[in-house]
């Protein structure tokens, strides 16, 4: 998923896209472990991507902290 895409995302559609993607991931570590995965980049792929929304997560919680702070 692209990061433009994940900052159109408020917090709690980042958090459900975080939970969905580790999700994802736990399948696919499954799947590698009983020897039914074939393409073992995805999991390459979805950590980052949980990393990149995570990073954006935290992002978006750290500006808000800010804005409320800020008044």
């Amino acid at each position: 998923m692209k990061a433009a895409e994940l900052r159109q995302k408020d917090v709690a559609g980042l958090e459900n896209e975080v939970k969905e993607l580790q999700k994802a991931h736990f399948g696919l570590r499954m799947q590698k472990a009983t020897q039914q995965l074939n393409n073992t980049g995805t999991l390459r792929a979805t950590r980052r991507d949980i990393a990149r929304a995570k990073t954006i997560l935290a992002q978006k919680q750290a500006e808000a902290r800010a804005k409320s702070a800020a008044k």
